[in-house]
């Protein structure tokens, strides 16, 4: 399920970000000759007009053909209509459309999540009866650890030796731990809508600050479901995307001067491998985990796609910028050249942060 949830995550940024193209180019008059979601070969096509539509059975990407966009393919045919024959404006933005528009995905997603609701911590005085107590964390190779709670689960039941717990709040929880130390504890909780029941003993030594305090190893919060109006989640919404718009920047940028260093760790990058089980872990949240998520990676791919990398969006612009510069096209073989181990780098650290999600799971 994973897997799936994973392959329409992608085909969704794909498409938004060739519609990104797509739209702009014929919007400035170009003529677009292909629209693929997906590489070669073919799986279906429909031809509309003077645009043909290709689903393709590798879904690895994406692709829009501008007539004209090889600067060495004859265009006499149809010169006036061609990429190169429209204003540097113009190709700048047919190219910087398919970032515009995962930018503009991630706030639509964000705008929903908040119209939605996101659950949101609150404080036992400020919580009300919707309330959930939820797991926060799990202490590693505690008692709860060991009897399978993981982040995420809501409790609902807590008994020992004949007694339950009245207040399902942290602060109740730490207390009922505690008076009943030497009994074992009968946690029911519910994760992905499945009721489960954990038996756990609470033991020292769990928390690092208080070693003598018995414990089961959870970290507790109260949770509820803030809705906001469409004012205010606009205004959340758009800080959200600005926000993580400059994390993630720094974040690329900070592993880019790492590895020009050769200093870069890769454990927090993740390939399709890793992204897979992240895929999953958010959408055992629920849908706005999942939307959140899906946010974010759109954000990511417009980050990585202005980078100033031949083959990449950011390239092609720092090409553009140059022609209207000196005012004539660049060497097409050189151009070419460009991209071809532009593309040959993309491959490498694609392989290289593969490598390191196989690395994870073995």
């Amino acid at each position: 399920m994973s897997i799936l949830i994973f392959l329409v995550v992608l085909f969704v940024l794909v498409l938004v970000h060739e519609l990104g193209h797509f739209l702009v180019a014929k919007w400035v008059g170009m003529r677009v000759d292909e629209f693929g979601i997906g590489f070669p070969p073919k799986a279906l096509s429909i031809r509309n007009g003077e645009t043909e539509y290709a689903l393709n059975i590798l879904p690895i990407g994406g692709y829009v053909k501008i007539y004209g966009e090889d600067p060495t393919a004859d265009v006499s045919a149809d010169s006036a209509r061609a990429f190169g024959s429209k204003s540097r404006l113009a190709q700048a933005a047919v190219l910087i459309a398919g970032v515009t528009m995962n930018v503009l995905f991630a706030w639509i997603l964000f705008l929903a999540v908040f119209l939605i609701g996101v659950p949101t911590s609150v404080s036992e005085d400020a919580s009300s009866d919707a309330a959930t107590l939820t797991v926060a964390g799990v202490v590693a190779d505690g008692p709860a650890a060991e009897a399978g709670i993981v982040p995420g689960a809501d409790i609902v039941r807590v008994t020992a030796g004949g007694d339950e717990l009245a207040s399902l709040t942290p602060s109740a929880f730490a207390i009922f731990t505690h008076t009943h130390a030497d009994k074992e504890l009968a946690i029911t909780y519910i994760l992905n809508d499945e009721e489960v029941t954990a038996f756990v003993t609470p033991q020292t030594e769990v928390i690092a600050d208080d070693p003598t305090q018995p414990a089961v190893g959870v970290a507790l919060s109260l949770v509820e479901t803030v809705r906001y109006s469409i004012g205010e989640a606009v205004i959340e919404a758009t800080d959200a995307t600005f926000s993580s718009l400059v994390a993630i920047t720094v974040g690329i940028s900070s592993l880019i001067a790492d590895a020009v260093t050769f200093e870069a760790d890769l454990s927090g990058v993740a390939g399709p491998i890793g992204i897979v089980g992240m895929v999953e872990d958010a959408a055992d949240f629920g849908l706005t985990s999942l939307l959140l998520f899906t946010a974010m990676i759109s954000l990511n791919l417009a980050i990585i796609n202005l980078l100033p990398v031949p083959a990449l969006d950011g390239g092609r612009l720092i090409f553009v910028a140059i022609e209207s510069v000196i005012r004539r096209p660049l060497n097409p073989v050189w151009a070419g050249r460009a991209n071809l181990v532009g593309f040959g780098l993309l491959m490498v650290l694609m392989l290289a942060v593969t490598y390191n999600d196989i690395l994870r799971i073995i």
